[in-house]
């Protein structure tokens, strides 16, 4: 999609501190983190939020699973534990229409989260 910064940063684009790349997902640094340890996990796809799942391309999401254990096990949050969020949708806090995962860790993750 042309206007998703998301697709522009899966495209080289846009520059993003990236920590982890394959054929179908790209994970980076957010720029604003919320915690220590901040990791925008995306299909390089575009696919607009949870909703537009489907037959085709519901694979991605253990892809990006098994990223997000991979790298929070290399940013040593592993151990101590960790958070993943997906926001969907306006009034679940999706600010970008292109499905991504949060991976939050580094500090104690309080519940509710807001």
């Amino acid at each position: 999609m042309e206007d998703c910064v998301f697709c522009k940063i899966a495209n080289k684009k846009i520059n993003s501190d990236i920590v982890y790349e394959d054929d179908d997902v790209i994970a980076f640094k957010d720029i604003n983190p919320a915690a220590p340890i901040h990791i925008l996990i995306i299909p390089k796809k575009h696919i607009a939020s949870i909703m537009s799942l489907n037959d085709e391309n519901i694979d991605v999401v253990s892809k990006i699973y098994g990223v997000a254990k991979k790298l929070a096990a290399e940013n040593n949050i592993d151990k101590k534990g960790f958070r993943i969020v997906a926001n969907c949708g306006e009034d679940g806090g999706q600010t970008v229409e292109h499905m991504h995962f949060h991976l939050l860790g580094g500090r104690s993750m309080q519940w509710p989260p807001g």
